[in-house]
């Protein structure tokens, strides 16, 4: 049984390798090549994370004469987005919170609950 959309997505994310291919692939397509340079790697371990990028959805790899660029598809980290945003607002919520008992404090008048 193959994993939900989210999990492949956010496993494929768990390597700082494969997120910074993905930093580097939002300046513009790139070859296999140009993507290995940063890294102290060989080009078959890249093309491995480019793979797990591909079944994530997060690339897609052209196919111009000799030349397979690889091209970012964020559409996937739409639903990571989603996920994350609920969070998101736990987090706002919790921080207004505390900005308010911290308020009280300052004024000299912490609310008696806490």
């Amino acid at each position: 049984m193959s994993a939900d959309p989210l999990s492949t997505t956010l496993s494929a994310l768990a390597d700082p390798t494969r997120r910074a291919i993905l930093a580097r692939l939002t300046l513009g397509e790139a070859t296999v090549t140009e993507l290995a340079e940063p890294f102290a790697m060989s080009l078959p371990a890249v093309s491995k994370h480019l793979k797990v990028l591909e079944r994530a959805g997060l690339i897609t790899r052209g196919r111009e004469a000799q030349w397979r660029p690889c091209r970012l598809d964020a559409a996937p980290l739409k639903d990571v987005s989603g996920w994350l945003e609920n969070y998101r607002r736990f987090w706002e919520a919790s921080f207004d919170r505390l900005d308010l008992y911290l308020q009280e404090i300052q004024k000299g008048n912490p609310d008696e609950r806490h």
